[in-house]
């Protein structure tokens, strides 16, 4: 009989995504398939949560990992969780814009941090419940945490929705498109031309003024674009991708600089708010906020995004007594 030594205790990295719609759920697949934790997805719905978890563990022989999901109504079950993901809330449908979720979707996000939080105190929070720069500030409020430990997932899918736009009209692989947009999580934000590149080359250099000024405008109605064409529900697939992608910075330490909705303290000559900007995303969550050298039109642009952001945040606090 052969004896091995003990084996030092390893930690396994636990994500848990508040949520089972197609957001929720799309992510849990994304997470498990890349290897990158287990999963805990909790939903009030009664058996939803768990008949997803059921579906997901029995293609593991299929995708090759060795992950774990485990779909659950009770919040017990989510206990230690490394990064908690907020998705839980009513998705908007067409004529609807983001900031009419706002007092439903804030009460949800209220409860569910502070359930979360109960069983995880250690773990970072990222938020993509819509309005999300609101619901990102609401989520901080109402946690208690160190405002690096809670993020909004905004500026990655704004600007792959760029990205994607971009290679799309150039016929480049996006792999090759680096986009970059700041600003609010709305009709408002400020994609950046002058920092969206193709290998290296700047995309004002390869598209005219024209051309560039629609694909901004498509970036901007990204979102409202696909509830329209879906008729009930918005967009998932993209969104869960680039959540995880925030996921894996974290939970890997990249350090990986990554547009989020994050608290500006004076950065961008924006205080006391969540807004979209390039950040480094480490194991401690929002490492650091990066400022980037901006025009004056482009200054002010962002300042009429955060101004419409701060006007939401006070509704908001104010509706739900916060």
């Amino acid at each position: 009989m052969i004896a091995f030594p003990p084996q030092p205790y390893c930690h396994l990295s636990q994500v848990t995504v508040v949520g089972a719609g197609n957001v929720g759920s799309t992510l849990a697949q994304r997470i498990l398939e890349r290897n990158l934790a287990n999963v805990v997805l909790v939903d009030i719905v009664e058996d939803r949560p768990q008949g997803i978890a059921l579906d997901l563990m029995q293609s593991r022989g299929c995708e090759g990992h060795n992950r774990t999901i485990t779909g659950t109504n009770t919040y017990a079950d989510t206990a230690d969780s490394d990064i908690v993901v907020i998705t839980a809330g009513l998705p908007r449908r067409p004529g609807m814009s983001r900031d009419d979720l706002t007092q439903v979707n804030g009460k949800i996000v209220m409860e569910t941090v502070q359930r979360a939080l109960d069983y995880s105190p250690h773990a970072c929070i990222i938020v993509v419940t819509n309005p999300l720069d609101v619901m990102t500030y609401l989520a901080w409020t109402v946690s208690g945490l160190p405002s690096y430990r809670v993020m909004g997932m905004a500026g990655v899918l704004d600007s792959a929705r760029f990205q994607t736009f971009i290679a799309m009209e150039l016929g480049v692989p996006p792999r090759d498109v680096s986009a970059m947009v700041l600003g609010g999580h709305g009709d408002l934000m400020v994609p950046l031309p002058k920092y969206s590149t193709i290998s290296g080359i700047p995309v004002n250099e390869l598209l005219s003024q024209e051309r560039l000024q629609a694909l901004i405008e498509r970036t901007r109605n990204g979102g409202a674009e696909i509830v329209q064409l879906l008729k009930q529900g918005g967009a998932y697939y993209a969104p869960a991708s680039s959540t995880c992608l925030m996921v894996e910075a974290i939970l890997h330490n990249q350090s990986r600089i990554l547009p989020v909705a994050a608290y500006l303290e004076g950065q961008y000559g924006i205080q006391d708010l969540f807004l979209g900007v390039p950040c480094r995303l480490g194991l401690k969550g929002v490492e650091q906020v990066l400022e980037l050298s901006l025009t004056e039109g482009e200054q002010a642009a962002l300042s009429r995004s955060a101004s419409s952001v701060k006007e939401q945040v006070q509704r908001c606090l104010q509706d739900l007594s916060v």
